[in-house]
């Protein structure tokens, strides 16, 4: 009875409204579904080509040739991972190793002296801040191949106003070696830097200059200051920059090629597996080097990329609360 005189009194209201309440009605549910459509189509879009490359990773290679198949695998088997892990195409476990130690310090490195300089660009003033600030975007916008050769000569006669070769006769060539890109990330001029102090510099723009204040009428100097009252405040960003200098180290090819070419890395190794693929092939069947298909070559370089990505993922998983915190609450705060 309630429901009949509920629907009785919608139909009535609606008629003495000459019918506003039941377009508005339609309107809400349509506005809905619509909503509901195009995050689906999004999802779909992002999804979907992990998805192929997870579903092709366990595929034989006869699936590969089979037009029944499609997405899920007639002859499952884990040996793509097992060829893709080889030592002779991507020396996984090495390459593993090397990447986790290098992005690791390298995003350490970069992101304790961009907290610092975006700490100084949010609360004190100098001559040229707006000189200085305007320099940092323009690292943001300017990408670094831009500045490649520059590096390379810098770094394969590298010398301090001449004093190295007045002592030893030449410079010191200091390419291959991860020293450049360690130089380079605490000078603040490594992969995205720029980026980081800007996110930083913002953040710390949002919190109160009270804090600080207290912590000067207690004694506290600036450097007390900022450890003990700032830095506990911005682990979000910190934790949010970690992440981002972590996972554009582990992905790079520009600087890892540039410094790292004597070291294994998972990104490196994985632009040269289709070659290496095809020496390995090549030495089971007795040739120097073998004819692959395209399926099959790209088989491969899906599963290495599956390698490379899995670990970020997990990464993620365990930083997403403090991760999405921080990009809650980081403003852009002019």
């Amino acid at each position: 009875m309630t429901k009949k005189k509920a629907g009785f009194n919608f139909w009535e209201r609606n008629r003495l409204s000459n019918g506003y309440l039941l377009r508005k009605r339609i309107t809400k549910y349509g506005v809905s579904i619509l909503r509901a459509i195009l995050l689906f189509g999004l999802c779909f879009l992002i999804l979907q080509p992990v998805l192929n490359k997870i579903s092709v990773s366990f595929m034989g290679e006869n699936d590969l040739y089979d037009p029944v198949v499609i997405s899920i695998p007639k002859h499952f088997t884990i040996s793509n991972y097992k060829i893709a892990a080889d030592p002779l195409i991507m020396d996984y476990s090495n390459s593993l190793v090397h990447s986790l130690i290098i992005s690791f310090t390298i995003a350490l490195l970069q992101i304790a002296m961009c907290t610092l300089v975006g700490y100084g660009f949010a609360r004190f003033q100098f001559p040229l801040k707006k000189v200085w600030f305007a320099l940092v975007i323009l690292v943001i916008i300017i990408p670094p191949q831009t500045i490649s050769s520059s590096l390379y000569l810098h770094f394969n006669f590298f010398d301090i106003f001449g004093i190295i070769k007045a002592t030893t006769g030449s410079p010191l060539n200091l390419r291959n070696s991860p020293v450049p890109y360690y130089l380079i990330s605490a000078g603040c001029m490594g992969l995205k830097n720029g980026l980081y102090i800007y996110m930083v510099r913002q953040y710390f723009r949002n919190i109160p200059v009270d804090l600080e204040e207290a912590a000067y009428i207690d004694g506290c100097g600036t450097l007390k200051t900022f450890i003990r009252i700032m830095l506990p405040q911005a682990k979000p960003i910190i934790t949010s920059c970690f992440l981002f200098a972590f996972v554009w180290q582990w992905t790079d090819g520009f600087y890892s090629k540039l410094f790292f070419q004597s070291v294994s890395l998972v990104s490196t190794s994985l632009a040269r597996i289709v070659n290496s693929l095809s020496v390995y092939i090549g030495r089971a069947q007795g040739t120097v080097q073998a004819q692959l298909t395209v399926a099959r070559s790209n088989q491969i370089l899906s599963t290495g990329t599956l390698m490379i990505v899995f670990p970020v993922i997990f990464l993620y998983l365990f930083a997403q609360r403090a991760f999405v915190e921080s990009i809650a609450s980081t403003g852009i705060k002019m």
